[in-house]
């Protein structure tokens, strides 16, 4: 089993600024990114695997900026130049399974952070 716990959501103003952190309680593959607006379905943000390889989404590329402290075990996600649009709750997630990895079917979520912009 693995914990993990996100913190770092909060209200900002459009053109702001937000780093997400996510603690996890031990070592895993792979790390990203979700989140989810009312009324719309989860989608994935960034990704990262052991290899160091990252993946966004188109919506977000050039503005965020995921990383790991892998002596920490802590994910991170750097979010620049928000939007309305990036209004959501923020979910992280993780897995053992670089199969899993590969497919974004991970085992593991965290509770969840919201995040809001104002327009």
């Amino acid at each position: 089993q693995v914990q993990l716990v996100e913190s770092g959501g909060g209200s900002v103003q459009a053109g702001g600024s937000l780093i997400l952190s996510c603690a996890a309680s031990r070592y895993t593959y792979c790390m990203g990114w979700f989140r989810q607006a009312p009324g719309k379905e989860r989608e994935g943000v960034a990704t990262h695997d052991s290899n160091g390889r990252t993946t966004y989404a188109d919506s977000v590329k050039g503005r965020f900026t995921i990383s790991k402290d892998n002596a920490k075990n802590t994910l991170y996600l750097l979010m620049n130049n928000l939007k309305p649009e990036d209004t959501a709750m923020y979910y992280c997630a993780a897995d053992h399974n670089w199969y899993r990895c590969s497919q974004s079917a991970y085992n593991y979520w965290g509770q969840g952070t919201q995040v809001t912009v104002s327009s």
